[in-house]
């Protein structure tokens, strides 16, 4: 928000310097990011009067003009064709440079000599008129220099305003609170109307349809104006704060605006249907075409101002092509409106339009400032275009503002604050914003915020403005008292940060990815219909359509994340994510949420070396890192069952996790059209586990065992049985058939070929014997080891492979 230090101090007599001003309102939350001195560049521009033009001999497009400059005279050359006898002008002497980047010097043109140049306002940068010199006001005296003679020194300040405070996005917004920051009185412009028009309500009429999205609509009828240039004060006004002037009916609606902070419209009157103004909806896919000559589809939730058969503004954002004013027109409407600040949010964004008023409005403005915004553009474009003004105005108001009461105690707002002010010194500092305070009792304070701070609703904003008012400075410093307490973690967090732990050993990254999904990226997992990961929660308002349901699933996470790495070339992936997968339950509006653990393998097994061979990993590699995290977790060992995979792993390369019968999850190597569909290298391997069952079957609890005293003894056991025959079925009847005295049982070899015969396949085992009381004899154990040899070969139909 730009602000004139000069527009600024005809509010508020205000003498302290601009950066005093600065540094008041940066401590007082509103942030001064800038401050430029306006500078016109007019050094040797001076005020002139012609007081002869001759022709030139040698030119018909030229004049001898003698221009008088205090105590001397000049004679100069100029082409310009408005140049007259008795004007005052700029003149710009030997030495000067131009804003435009001419330097003026003495010079024969035509051969005659030109002491300077008679400027017009496109070259002095005060304007676009470039067509002839630049005639100023006959009172000014000759040789002053022009850049005083105009009053054009000014400091822009850059004030950052958050989006609470739309009151501050005007002049007399920020002279407000500089009349409240250094005490002084808020003087607003005096308006004073002439209206011997004939009654504004023959002449037009509004209607609003919903008034929830434009609680009151106001307007004024100026007719027989003369659409033409703007006075230069109002020109540079509004050049100094970056808008460009159109001409006197749009310039004086921005001009108010950026007063005030009351976004208008100027209508050409003639140009409405039926002299009618409708504020509704927008139908379905209708369309509207703006100022700016681009075409919109509008949706229902888009207010539109209307006539009696079209629409000629959309709402609080821009007016339309088809009723602007334009050179012809001789009749104004003027409007001035509320509109819900949403409302008007959501049609900026979704049109991709945003403008000046539509800032203003989307952070609301002062609904008791409509009718004061309005009558200060009927006097200024009665005054500007010799309009005659209709009498009286058309306030359409189904919702009235009515103000808040807000209880504000003095003893906690000094509790609140660590100050020690008076009863007396808060109600200072609060009516020096223009709140009306009533003083119940010592303590209490009733106060109503004015129309335009809707940002005051509760107790604590008041504080906060006390605070601003007193001074940030005056608040006591002091470090908050902290009681620092060893407390234990949970033994769910101690369970789930020893499974990151033991993955990481083994190799494994950590990966976060985003709860809300694509319910696409589920759909590729080539789930049975009834499978309840299918049934993905929507998110009702979706940032994208790439995450528009919560995940029933890590496994699409896992693999967005492998197919970027993937298309950087960095394809040795060892990446898990533990984290939360959530399922709609029926009658609840809130979801089923659980903990999942996920990991993915694919690439080299080891970082490449020269001393080892370059082998990928395989099915064992996640089968192993799944072993390893059951073991250190609940100190079993898990079963795998091959027949009933996830219908996203390749059947012939996966298998189900068991646990004391319980069903964990799967591990195994990616289908091939999964791959595909998710753009990836294969081979990967997966595996994914219900971490909830898993924490309910673990413990964090570890027991200390002391190492053995006796040694161990141990026996191979090798067997040759049908290739059907799943080795875990062997290894556990081992482990629920070994002696007392047998240790532990090991899977150490798996052969197929040949030697065994078609059909068949060959499996070993490392039993370990061990005796805590004693040390065992070989005797012992091969009677032990011939027992339980038996007993596998009996069970199974199994030969010993000699």
């Amino acid at each position: 928000m730009l602000i004139s230090v000069k527009w600024l101090q005809t509010f508020v007599s205000c003498h302290a310097s601009p950066e005093e001003i600065a540094s008041k309102l940066t401590m007082a939350g509103l942030e001064v990011e800038g401050m430029t001195a306006y500078d016109p560049g007019l050094d040797k521009v001076v005020v002139g009067e012609i007081v002869e033009v001759l022709p030139h001999p040698d030119a018909d497009h030229l004049s001898i003009c003698k221009v008088r400059s205090s105590e001397k005279s000049y004679q100069i050359v100029c082409g310009a064709p408005n140049v007259a006898v008795g004007q005052v002008v700029p003149l710009a002497l030997e030495g000067a440079r131009l804003p435009t980047g001419r330097d003026i010097q003495a010079t024969e043109i035509r051969g005659v000599l030109s002491e300077g140049m008679l400027c017009s306002e496109a070259e002095l940068n005060l304007g676009e008129d470039a067509s002839g010199i630049m005639v100023l006001p006959a009172e000014l005296s000759p040789g002053t220099s022009l850049v005083e003679a105009l009053d054009l020194h000014d400091v822009i300040l850059e004030i950052g305003i958050t989006p609470n405070r739309g009151d501050c996005l005007s002049v007399a917004g920020i002279a407000r609170e500089v009349a409240a920051l250094f005490q002084l009185e808020f003087s607003p412009p005096s308006i004073e109307l002439v209206e011997h028009g004939p009654p504004v309500h023959t002449l037009a009429q509004v209607a609003i349809e919903d008034a929830d999205l434009c609680p009151r609509y106001a307007a004024r009828v100026v007719k027989d104006i003369k659409v033409r240039q703007s006075p230069f004060w109002l020109r540079q006004r509004l050049q100094a704060l970056g808008i460009r002037a159109i001409n006197n009916i749009v310039d004086v609606t921005n001009y108010v605006m950026l007063e005030l902070g009351q976004p208008l419209h100027a209508f050409d009157y003639q140009l409405l249907d039926d002299h009618r103004i409708v504020v509704r909806r927008a139908r379905p896919a209708e369309s509207f075409v703006t100022l700016d000559g681009s075409s919109h589809t509008l949706s229902r939730d888009m207010l539109l101002i209307c006539d009696g058969s079209r629409g000629v503004a959309l709402a609080g954002v821009m007016g339309g092509l088809n009723s602007e004013i334009s050179v012809e027109t001789t009749d104004v409407l003027i409007e001035s409106a509320y509109f819900q600040p949403a409302s008007i949010r959501r049609t900026a964004r979704a049109l991709g339009v945003s403008t000046e008023s539509s800032y203003r409005f989307e952070r609301g403005v002062d609904p008791e400032g409509v009718i004061t915004a309005l009558d200060r553009a009927a006097q200024l474009m009665t005054e500007l275009g010799q309009g005659v003004l209709a009498r009286g105005r058309i306030d359409v108001y189904p919702r009235p503002f009515r103000p808040p009461s807000i209880n504000l105690r003095v003893s906690k707002t000094n509790r609140f604050l660590g100050l020690e002010l008076s009863r007396e010194e808060i109600i200072d500092l609060l009516t020096a914003l223009q709140l009306q305070v009533d003083p119940r009792s010592d303590d209490l304070l009733q106060v109503q915020p004015p129309s335009f701070r809707p940002d005051l609703t509760r107790e604590v904003d008041l504080m906060e403005e006390v605070a601003r008012l007193a001074g940030y400075d005056r608040i006591p410093s002091s470090l908050p008292r902290a009681t620092i307490t060893a407390s234990k973690p949970p033994a769910s967090r101690l369970f789930r940060e020893r499974a990151k732990e033991v993955l990481a050993n083994v190799g494994f990254s950590e990966v976060i990815s985003y709860s809300f999904i694509s319910s696409t990226l589920v759909e590729r997992l080539r789930f049975a219909p009834d499978d309840r990961r299918l049934r993905c929660l929507p998110i009702r308002n979706p940032l994208s359509e790439d995450q528009s349901v919560m995940r029933t699933t890590l496994v699409p996470g896992l693999l967005e994340i492998a197919a970027r790495n993937q298309r950087r070339n960095n394809f040795d992936l060892k990446l898990f994510e533990l984290s939360k997968v959530f399922f709609p339950r029926s009658g609840h509006e809130l979801p089923e949420e659980r903990l999942n653990l996920a990991g993915l393998l694919g690439g080299l097994r080891r970082p490449l070396a020269w001393s080892e061979p370059a082998l990928p990993v395989d099915f064992f590699d996640a089968k192993g890192a799944v072993e390893a995290l059951l073991v250190a977790l609940t100190g079993k060992r898990p079963r795998f069952q091959p027949e009933t995979a996830a219908p996203y792993l390749k059947s012939t390369t996966a298998a189900r996790i068991m646990l004391a019968d319980s069903q964990l999850g799967d591990v195994g190597e990616l289908h091939p059209e999964v791959l595909e569909d998710f753009r990836l290298k294969g081979p990967l391997y997966l595996f994914d586990l219900d971490f909830d069952l898993l924490a309910s079957m673990g413990t964090t609890t570890r027991q200390f065992q002391p190492l053995p005293k006796f040694p161990a003894i141990r026996r191979d056991l090798a067997i040759v049985i049908p290739v059907d025959l799943p080795a875990q079925a062997v290894l556990d009847f081992l482990e629920e058939n070994l002696p007392e005295q047998a240790e532990s049982v090991l899977l150490f070899d798996h052969y197929r070929g040949g030697q065994v015969g078609a059909g068949k396949k060959s499996i070993a085992f490392r039993i370990t014997y061990r005796s805590p009381e004693r040390s065992l004899t070989d005797e012992e154990v091969n009677d032990l080891h011939a027992a339980l040899t038996q007993r596998v070969l009996t069970t199974f139909q199994a030969s010993l492979r000699t």
